[in-house]
C-alpha cells in the first residue's frame, strides 16, 4: 500500500478526486485553490523558456548536417498542418451529425466584460503581426516573457552560429549540457508538488463554475469529448500503426503528464516532463527539441477539434443553415487563425471571436454562450494536445531514423 501511495500517478489521481470533493462542497476554498494551482504552473512555466532553449540549442549544435535542421523543421511543419486538417475536419463532421446547438435555449449567463475583453483581442488579431511576433526584439524579453515562439526562433538561430564554431565551439556544448542537466534536475524537484498543483486546480474549476453549469451545453461537452476519443484512439492510432509503434504503449509511458494536464488544464506544465519522456522513449535529443516546442504553437489537435465544433455549434443555436462552401471557408479561416494566436493566454476565445468576425455569418455575441463551460473542456483540448505533439515527435524521429530505443513497444 506504501509502495502504492508513493507512485506519481496514484498521487495525482488521488489529488483530483479529492479537488472535486473540496470543489464541490467548500466553495469558499476557491481562492486558496487558485492560488495553489497558480503558483505549481509558474514553478513548471519558469523552467519551460531555459528547458526549450538548452535543448534545441544542444540539438542543432550537434547535428553535423545543417540541412537536417531545415528537412526536420519541414517535415514537423507538414505533419501539423494535415493532423491539424484531419482534425478540423472530424469536428466539422461530429458537429453536424449530432447537432448539439439544435433547438438549444440560452441559459448560461453572458459575462459582457469578458465577452468584450476577446472581441476587442480578436479585432487586433493579424496574420502579419504573428509572422513578425516569431523575431523577438529583445531575445532576453523573450525569455522574461515565456515566450515559446520566440525562445525557439532565437535558440535555433544560437545553435546554428554555435555549430559555426567547430571544434572551438565544445567547450560550450559541454558546459550547455550540463546547464541543461541542472534544469531537468530543478523540474523534477517542481514535479513532486505535481499531485498539490492538480488538486488546487480541480477544486478550483469545480468550486467556481460548479457541475450544473455543464448540464445547458452537456450535448456539446459530450460531442467535443466524444470527438477527441476518436481523434485520438482512430485517428492517432492509425498514425502510430503506420510508423509502427504502440499507441497504448506511449499513452502508458507519458500516463503522468496526461494526469497533470488534466488537473490543471494547462498543457504547459507537461512540456517539459514530454520532452524528457520522448527522449526516454528513443526520439533522438535534436528531434524531440524542435517538433515538441513548434508542435505548441502549431499542432493545437484539441484546440482545433473544440473551435470547428464550437463554429458550428453556434450556428445551429442562432438557427443558421450553412452551406459545404462555408463550412469549407470556416475550416480554411480556422487553420489560419488557430496559428495566429500561438501562445496567446485565452487563445481559443480569441480565435473563436476573430474567426466568427471574418465570416460574418454567425453573431459573435454567440462566444458568450461557452464562456460559462470552457473551463471543463480545457482538459479535453489540452490532454488532446499533448498526445498529439508526442506522436508527432515519434513520428518525425523514426521518419528522420532518429529513434533508437531497442523495440521499446514490443508486444502489441
Amino acid at each position: 500500500m506504501k509502495r502504492l501511495l508513493s507512485n506519481l500517478t496514484v498521487q495525482v489521481l488521488i489529488a483530483i478526486v479529492l479537488g472535486v470533493i473540496v470543489g464541490l462542497y467548500f466553495k469558499p476554498f476557491a481562492p486558496t485553490a487558485q492560488m495553489i494551482s497558480k503558483i505549481f504552473i509558474s514553478l513548471i512555466t519558469m523552467l519551460i523558456p531555459f528547458i526549450i532553449f538548452f535543448t534545441i540549442v544542444l540539438g542543432v549544435a550537434g547535428m553535423s548536417d545543417m540541412k537536417k535542421v531545415g528537412r526536420v523543421g519541414g517535415k514537423a511543419l507538414l505533419y501539423f498542418e494535415i493532423v491539424t486538417t484531419f482534425a478540423l475536419i472530424i469536428g466539422v463532421t461530429v458537429a453536424n451529425l449530432v447537432k448539439p446547438g439544435a433547438g438549444f435555449k440560452a441559459t448560461v449567463a453572458f459575462d459582457d466584460a469578458k465577452l468584450a475583453t476577446y472581441q476587442k483581442a480578436a479585432s487586433e488579431m493579424h496574420w502579419g503581426d504573428f509572422i513578425t511576433h516569431i523575431v523577438p526584439s529583445n531575445a532576453m524579453k523573450a525569455f522574461a516573457d515565456g515566450d515559446i515562439l520566440q525562445v525557439l526562433f532565437f535558440a535555433i538561430l544560437f545553435g546554428f552560429g554555435l555549430s559555426k564554431m567547430g571544434d572551438s565551439g565544445k567547450v560550450v556544448i559541454d558546459l550547455f549540457d550540463k546547464i541543461s542537466k541542472v534544469f531537468f534536475n530543478i523540474m523534477h524537484i517542481v514535479m513532486k508538488a505535481a499531485p498539490i498543483g492538480a488538486f488546487g486546480g480541480m477544486a478550483y474549476t469545480i468550486s467556481t463554475y460548479g457541475i450544473k453549469t455543464l448540464q445547458p451545453l452537456a450535448l456539446l461537452m459530450a460531442s467535443v469529448y466524444i470527438t477527441m476519443a476518436l481523434f485520438i484512439f482512430v485517428v492517432l492510432n492509425l498514425v502510430c500503426r503506420m510508423y509502427k509503434f504502440s499507441l497504448w504503449q506511449y499513452l502508458k509511458h507519458i500516463k503522468e503528464e496526461i494526469l497533470i494536464v488534466l488537473g490543471t488544464s494547462s498543457s504547459e506544465p507537461a512540456l517539459p516532463a514530454m520532452m524528457e519522456k520522448l527522449e526516454k522513449f528513443g526520439c533522438s535529443k535534436s528531434v524531440v527539441g524542435l517538433v515538441i516546442p513548434a508542435g505548441y504553437s502549431f499542432n493545437l489537435d484539441g484546440t482545433t477539434i473544440y473551435l470547428s465544433m464550437s463554429v458550428i455549434f453556434l450556428a445551429q443555436v442562432f438557427n443558421i443553415p450553412l452551406s459545404l462552401g462555408q463550412e469549407l471557408s470556416i475550416i480554411g479561416i480556422l487553420m489560419i487563425t488557430s496559428k495566429g494566436a500561438a501562445g496567446v493566454t485565452g487563445s481559443g476565445f480569441i480565435v473563436l471571436t476573430s474567426t466568427l468576425a471574418a465570416i460574418k455569418v454567425i453573431p459573435v455575441e454567440g462566444v458568450a454562450i461557452l464562456l460559462g463551460v470552457d473551463r471543463f473542456m480545457s482538459e479535453a483540448r489540452a490532454i488532446t494536445n499533448v498526445i498529439g505533439n508526442g506522436v508527432a515527435t515519434i513520428v518525425i524521429a523514426k521518419s528522420e531514423g532518429e529513434f533508437s530505443a531497442p523495440n521499446p513497444l514490443k508486444g502489441e
